[in-house]
């Protein structure tokens, strides 16, 4: 039977591909690394549904995204066998949970995504109500401050009009390399599940049970069942990504982020299988017996 994590990976290039293609080809994408574009509506929004950053996919999926691949994966765990709960699965998901936060949220100060984009030249800009866009220091986007004329004035012109009304915003790295944070977390979510779920279909050694008794409980049924339909939901994300969001290259290095984190995860699953080494000892003793056997005659 062939790996089905690598026609998990093969799937999600295909995707990230062809979205990428059309969208070079159609002028579909929106480079969110400009600040005179990043928050204004996509230019398509009004005709494309996924295209508007407020659709449902986008703001109770997308964003939630590790939210949902946690639930996924405890519920699969703690649904499966016994003999299937084992440890090795617990670290990759800790691993998994550390990359997605060191690269989105916090890695020894600012995140990882955060440090690509001002090492590629970013900078911390706020958009201001009359479409003007002011760069401040990079510490108020590494500490997430909401800045308001009123808190911080000093930090604009003197020249700059603002509305009557108390204004306030949470400013944004912009004009480096803004890696595509939502293919990264949404390429390694997938290629995660997908490998859990190897557990569920995974044929027993030979000998070992009678197949025909194999059933899943079910509520195991369901976990499998909700795993399968966040891996779908994810994979429609990245199409959605692919085709209205991000540069191409953006895009591309999002990918690659979110391969090399998979590839991460899976090394507390390199060491020999339980069976092999029980088989593999079990072939030691029955030659050291053979070889006292040939001594002793």
């Amino acid at each position: 039977m062939p790996d089905v994590r690598i026609a998990a990976l093969a799937v999600v290039t295909s995707i990230v591909l062809f979205g990428t293609i059309y969208s070079v080809f159609n002028n579909s994408y929106l480079d969110t690394s400009n600040p005179l574009l990043t928050y204004l509506p996509h230019p398509l929004h009004a005709t494309d549904y996924f295209a508007d950053k407020k659709n449902p996919l986008n703001i109770y999926f997308i964003k939630q995204i590790w939210a949902w691949t946690t639930g996924a994966f405890f519920w699969h765990y703690f649904t499966s066998p016994r003999a299937a709960r084992t440890k090795e699965r617990v670290f990759q998901y800790l691993i998994a949970t550390a990359l997605f936060l060191g690269f989105t949220s916090w890695f020894f100060g600012p995140a990882v995504l955060e440090r690509l984009i001002a090492s590629t030249g970013g900078e911390c800009v706020v958009n201001l109500p009359s479409g003007a866009v002011v760069s401040i220091p990079n510490e108020y986007c590494y500490t997430k401050s909401t800045i308001s004329t009123a808190t911080h004035q000093s930090l604009f012109p003197s020249a700059l009009v603002f509305p009557e009304s108390e204004w306030f915003m949470k400013p944004r790295l912009r004009r480096g390399h803004d890696v595509s944070g939502h293919i990264f977390v949404l390429t390694m979510s997938i290629l995660f599940l997908v490998d859990q779920l190897r557990t569920s279909f995974a044929s027993p050694p030979p000998g070992s049970i009678d197949r025909a008794n194999m059933q899943w409980p079910p509520s195991h049924k369901w976990a499998v069942l909700a795993n399968v339909l966040v891996i779908c939901l994810a994979l429609f994300a990245t199409y959605t990504t692919s085709i209205y969001f991000h540069t191409p290259f953006e895009k591309l290095t999002g990918y690659l982020l979110g391969v090399a984190g998979f590839f991460i995860i899976q090394l507390p699953a390199l060491k020999p299988a339980p069976e092999a080494a029980v088989i593999t000892n079990r072939h030691a003793s029955s030659e050291g017996e053979k070889e006292d056997a040939t001594k002793e005659s």
